[in-house]
């Protein structure tokens, strides 16, 4: 249908260029024709003047008169054609700046599809924004994970009036609330968003794909936006605002998406712990910069006790939440550089960098004293027997640390449960590390 249709236009615009070509063709031939019976005239002039004065000055008149035709028709024709003319460069003007910023777009689509964070998506947009539209400011704002709010990204040369948000709320926007473009013209007594302040117009496009919010948009030139133009789409601002929106909103869908997948591929979907298989690479890494630096690095085994049985007696709902708020605790009580793990089952480990093992040791206490505290808010009985081990402390090769951590915590379980045993340092030119209790 489409291929139609353009076969169609073409077949117009062909149809009237003949026309017009035809009409400037008959001009022509009537020029040349006037031109020749002028001529005619003339001679017909010089014949009979010697025998009648008066048809010799009547065909005076009329060759006149047919010299001041073909005059017309000459000065018609050069208007005729400087117009033709500038109107061909005016096409040709439109046609270079039309491709030029196909190409643009183009450039930014394809740098927006190796942006990989929200920020260097938005540089991209505005380096493009800019030479698409000069003279205009932007703001780009982006909806977060929990989708209540919209981050401010980035922003550039926006008027000096416009007062900017950290954040807005979606429901204070009209253009997020409609899905569509709004035009925020306080100037023309139109209806503005919540968010709006100043006296400024300012193009709102909310950023859509796969019929989801990703997004806003605004646009703004110190008031130059005219609500009908907007709203019928003739200005260039609002065409080119949509072309920006249209390949951002993609972008900033597969940047999400791509987040989505890393994190559940990195994270235990249940508690929000990272995974095995992040623990693993991240020991590797913390062990092979504390090798350069001479640091401990230690590592906290924690095992939930009578588990199973907490989950016939009360349900696996129940389990869950527990397994949640576990979590939460042990996060609560290490530091932002440290990492937990869902190692397995009820089996948590955390991993320590630049922590001696005394310190270690420390951490494992407060985090089982916070696992036990959970007993009462969950009306179960709620414990964990912990190991600790460190590097060089305890153990003399890194791959044996998970190892040792684990040894030590079935040494706790064996010992009564809820309680923590610390690996023993290792002794001078002792392979054999002895067992330890703490608390």
């Amino acid at each position: 249908m489409i291929k139609r249709l353009k076969l169609f236009r073409r077949m117009r615009v062909s149809a009237s260029r003949t026309q017009a070509r035809r009409r400037f063709g008959t001009m022509y031939l009537g020029a040349v024709a006037m031109q020749g019976a002028s001529i005619l005239v003339i001679a017909l002039h010089g014949r009979i003047e010697a025998h009648a004065t008066d048809q010799s000055e009547l065909l005076l008149l009329v060759s006149l008169a047919l010299q001041v035709a073909v005059v017309a028709c000459l000065v018609v024709f050069r208007a005729i054609l400087i117009a033709k003319h500038d109107h061909e460069q005016h096409m040709r003007a439109d046609s270079e700046e039309a491709r030029r910023r196909t190409a643009e777009l183009f450039t930014m689509t394809d740098m927006l599809q190796a942006a990989e964070t929200n920020d260097e998506a938005a540089a991209v947009l505005m380096v493009t924004a800019r030479r698409l539209l000069p003279g205009h400011g932007a703001a780009l704002y982006v909806l977060n994970s929990a989708r209540d709010r919209l981050d401010l990204a980035r922003s550039w040369d926006m008027p000096g009036e416009h007062i900017e948000h950290g954040g807005l709320a979606p429901g204070d926007c009209w253009a997020i609330r409609r899905g569509k473009t709004h035009l925020n013209a306080p100037d023309e007594g139109g209806l503005c968003c919540a968010h709006h302040n100043g006296y400024n117009s300012a193009l709102e496009i909310p950023l859509m794909a796969g019929g989801h919010v990703q997004g806003l948009l605004i646009i703004t030139n110190e008031g130059a936006l005219r609500r009908g133009e907007v709203e019928d789409g003739t200005t260039i601002t609002s065409k080119l605002g949509q072309a920006l929106a249209d390949s951002m909103s993609l972008a900033l869908s597969n940047i999400a998406l791509r987040d989505k997948l890393r994190v559940q591929s990195l994270r235990d979907p249940l508690t929000g712990l990272y995974n095995r298989r992040y623990m693993e690479d991240t020991l590797e890494r913390f062990l092979a910069l504390a090798s350069r630096g001479g640091g401990s690095t230690a590592v906290i085994m924690i095992d939930l006790d009578n588990f199973k049985a907490l989950n016939d007696d009360y349900g696996h709902a129940k389990g869950d939440a527990v397994l949640r708020d576990v979590s939460a605790q042990i996060i609560g009580a290490l530091r932002p550089a440290d990492v937990v793990c869902r190692y397995g089952g009820e089996e948590i480990v955390a991993i320590l960098p630049d922590c001696p093992l005394d310190d270690a040791a420390s951490k494992a206490e407060q985090i089982r004293l916070r696992i036990h505290g959970l007993s009462e808010a969950h009306g179960c009985a709620i414990s964990a027997s912990i190991g600790v081990s460190a590097l060089p402390e305890t153990s003399a090769r890194g791959e044996e640390l998970i190892p040792d951590a684990d040894a030590v915590l079935y040494m706790a379980k064996a010992s009564g449960k809820n309680r923590v045993i610390v690996a023993e340092r290792i002794m001078p030119r002792v392979g054999v590390a002895r067992i330890g209790a703490v608390g």
